[in-house]
């Protein structure tokens, strides 16, 4: 599509990545689609960031709290979870080099 006018596009990138096993053997491929967020700037692109990072102090005090109580204790894969987040506002991206692809997404 057309890029609206007054809109800013975001660029992408495939990083690709071999998992080895113990042995060496390739165990599998593994392929991420990334934002190229570097190229943005503050008050242009964006207003707020936001990083889920937890302090070691407040993790032990969570799961003190948890162990006095005998609350069960879940694990939970944290470096995925802005995948779970909602977008505000509408985002533009560059299809990445050498993709010949038609997607499409529909907001929830």
């Amino acid at each position: 599509m057309d890029l609206p006018k007054g809109k800013d596009v975001i660029g992408v990138k495939w990083v690709y990545k071999t998992k080895y096993n113990a042995d060496g053997k390739v165990q599998k491929h593994k392929a991420r689609l990334v934002a190229r967020g570097f190229m943005q700037q503050y008050g242009v692109d964006y207003n707020k960031t936001f990083a889920p990072v937890a302090r070691l102090d407040m993790v032990r005090m969570v799961l003190a709290i948890a162990a006095q109580n005998k609350w069960p204790i879940y694990e939970m894969d944290v470096k995925s979870a802005f995948l779970n987040g909602f977008l505000e506002e509408e985002v533009y991206v560059n299809q990445p080099e050498g993709a010949a692809m038609n997607l499409s997404y529909t907001p929830r």
